[in-house]
């Protein structure tokens, strides 16, 4: 499983977790699946998506990007609209798979995301010493 060194592990100030410390060797990567999002979620919510898809913005742009250590549960929110599958066939269930940013349907649901005086989104990547794991 790749690592996204600089990439967030959580949102700033919250316990939303943005990335996984250690592959799942026992069941396999989770399943990514299109979550709905819903118009009466908590603003909470709401800012981790955002925050989310700016850390993506910032480590990725258009580039394509493998899942590597995202978190399956958070990458769900956007997947299917703003993130999509970049190779075909596409595994839902593996840490190789290879995704890239939607950028008018990204822009469309983020405007905050992509203005000029955004926030930059800092990483904060865990300690090595579970890497071997």
């Amino acid at each position: 499983m790749l690592k996204h060194r600089g990439f967030p592990g959580r949102m700033p100030g919250s316990d939303f977790q943005f990335t996984i410390r250690r592959a799942n060797l026992k069941e396999g990567a989770s399943r990514l699946i299109r979550r709905e999002r819903f118009k009466d979620r908590k603003h909470v919510d709401r800012l981790a998506d955002a925050a989310f898809m700016a850390a993506l913005w910032q480590c990725f742009g258009e580039d394509v990007f493998e899942r590597g250590n995202l978190d399956a549960g958070r990458l769900s929110w956007l997947f299917g609209r703003e993130v999509v599958p970049a190779e075909d066939p596409f595994d839902p269930s593996s840490y190789d798979a290879l995704l890239r940013i939607d950028i008018k349907r990204a822009q469309a649901a983020f405007p905050q995301v992509f203005a000029p005086d955004a926030a930059q989104i800092t990483g904060d990547d865990w300690d090595d010493e579970d890497d071997q794991a």
